[in-house]
């Protein structure tokens, strides 16, 4: 079922790039970008996460933490988080439970490969709340940066 403005965001415990495990509900508190991507190092991917470290001030600024989650390993995505300079957390989904959860992921991806997150962004609020909701079936889009900002402006 479809995560819909309003409701309690899923809480999810998965693990950073440094091993570590991070709950959505560690953020209670505070407003969360949670982005599903589909795949590191994969060209729109790279573009939407280095974006997002390029403007992360924006976001700090409206008082929001960013975390990046995608189906591979945490040791895939430590490696991509290095190699594009990333200042935000990635959390590797690679059992595909907040990928479930959130109902962002792809039965088949491109080459054949079942399992893999669709491109999403969720806004969730201090109380874990859904507040912004973007599921995109298009892997080649971008989600709609400015109205994740307008959100989070709401928000403060």
């Amino acid at each position: 079922m479809a995560i819909e403005i309003g409701q309690k965001a899923p809480d999810f415990n998965l693990h950073n790039t440094d091993k570590n495990k991070v709950a959505l509900s560690d953020y209670s508190g505070k407003n969360v970008v949670v982005l599903f991507f589909p795949l590191a190092f994969t060209g729109v991917c790279t573009n939407e996460l280095c974006s997002m470290r390029d403007s992360l001030a924006t976001y700090n600024d409206l008082n929001a933490e960013v975390v990046g989650i995608s189906v591979d390993s945490l040791f895939v995505l430590d490696k991509f988080k290095k190699e594009n300079d990333l200042n935000f957390a990635l959390l590797s989904d690679f059992n595909k439970e907040a990928a479930k959860a959130y109902d962002c992921l792809y039965e088949n991806f491109v080459f054949d490969m079942a399992g893999v997150a669709k491109r999403s962004a969720f806004v969730v609020d201090k109380d874990g709340t859904v507040q912004y909701a973007e599921v995109l079936e298009s892997a080649g889009d971008l989600p709609d940066f400015d109205a994740i900002k307008a959100c989070l402006q709401n928000l403060n």
